[in-house]
């Protein structure tokens, strides 16, 4: 058995990845629900069945040649509690998968590009992961390892209502497509109701950092379908990368309408964010989070020359709960918890040189 921890790439080098847009695009997203043929879905099986769909499907997908090589190959009585959190707020599992244990499993590709969880709400949640604005590319890789698998599986598939799943709003193609934006500038020019009920009307959810019922922490948002019945996958794909396309360039208007007409209230906001991650004794997780968006907007607008932004992705992952865990042996509780995480902030954003507002400019380029 691998220890999970010690299969994760390193936070600094998972931080570092690049993509097109990631200015304000931190991922891409794609994943497909599938069931197995005759088999009952896994909040409705007895144990009996769900070790079975397990012991069927966990040679065939961690063979995958999209997955090799050596993936990560467990089930999920494996990782600790701490080491599921961990893979949580690296979006590589959902927050259901990880209160399941024996009976569901995770492959994980070592580039962490590729995570398919086994016996979830349904027997797979495949999904590739991939920094910036890639859909498609997200979309092609995918496809081919759905392609890999029904060559060695049959999935339930209905003539009319297409691939079965647990939840009727996956029926149809089963896919799920979304990106993950980091949008301050829609928030501090009051505009992202107004952006967030016009995607609502194309059709789109709008949602938190971490899926379905959770807040916009750090201005962070998550953009995807909700129609999966009557659409080809490429369709949807398209449409929401179009739609992505129109929130970035709302975006960018928004950075430089607040530079040219509240210059003095933004560089405020980004000084008083830099002011508190740089001197604070105890912060919560929440507060971090939105002086973390601020703090890289402020990297985005070059008031910290020489400052990369992929310090700033880094602190949104290092001061989550799990990641904050992470080399101590004693249980951090929610108050030492702040009170490590302040440490850890000061530690870092020391090597940050103070706010230089003549540094930036309203001009596109440097958004």
């Amino acid at each position: 058995m691998t220890p999970i921890l010690n299969f994760l790439i390193p936070t600094t080098d998972a931080c570092r990845r690049s993509g097109p847009q990631d200015k304000i695009v931190f991922s891409s997203r794609v994943r497909l629900a599938r069931n197995l043929r005759g088999a009952p879905f896994p909040g409705h099986a007895k144990k009996v069945d769900r070790v079975k769909a397990f012991d069927q499907l966990m040679p065939a997908v961690s063979r995958l040649p999209q997955a090799a090589p050596d993936p990560y190959a467990e089930s999920m009585d494996k990782p600790t509690a701490q080491e599921k959190q961990i893979l949580v707020e690296r979006h590589l599992i959902s927050r259901e998968h990880a209160t399941k244990t024996a009976g569901s499993g995770l492959v994980l590709n070592q580039e962490e590009t590729l995570s398919i969880m086994v016996n979830e709400e349904d027997h797979l949640r495949m999904q590739s992961l991939l920094p910036g604005l890639q859909l498609h590319l997200a979309w092609k890789a995918i496809d081919e390892v759905d392609t890999c698998l029904q060559e060695q599986v049959e999935f339930a598939f209905h003539p009319q209502y297409g691939f079965l799943t647990a939840c009727p709003t996956n029926l149809g193609t089963g896919i799920r497509v979304s990106a993950m934006l980091h949008l301050p500038g829609l928030v501090l020019a009051e505009q992202i109701n107004q952006i967030i009920q016009a995607v609502s009307k194309l059709g789109l959810a709008v949602r938190g950092l971490y899926g379905e019922g959770t807040q916009a922490l750090g201005n962070i948002f998550q953009i995807s379908n909700q129609q999966t019945l009557g659409e080809s996958e490429q369709e949807i794909v398209e449409r929401l990368n179009k739609v992505v396309l129109q929130v970035i360039d709302h975006e960018e208007d928004a950075r430089i309408s607040q530079l040219e007409k509240r210059p003095n209230v933004l560089f405020n906001q980004i000084g008083r964010a830099y002011g508190i991650l740089s001197h604070a004794h105890t912060i919560s997780s929440n507060e971090t989070m939105n002086l973390l968006s601020l703090l890289r907007l402020g990297v985005d607008l070059g008031l910290f020359p020489g400052t990369p932004r992929t310090l700033v992705d880094e602190l949104f992952l290092l001061s989550q709960p799990a990641h904050l865990q992470l080399g101590r042996v004693e249980k951090l509780d929610a108050d030492h918890r702040d009170v490590v995480r302040a440490e850890m902030l000061r530690q870092r954003v020391k090597g940050v040189s103070t706010p230089d507002h003549t540094k930036t400019t309203a001009k596109t380029e440097s958004i």
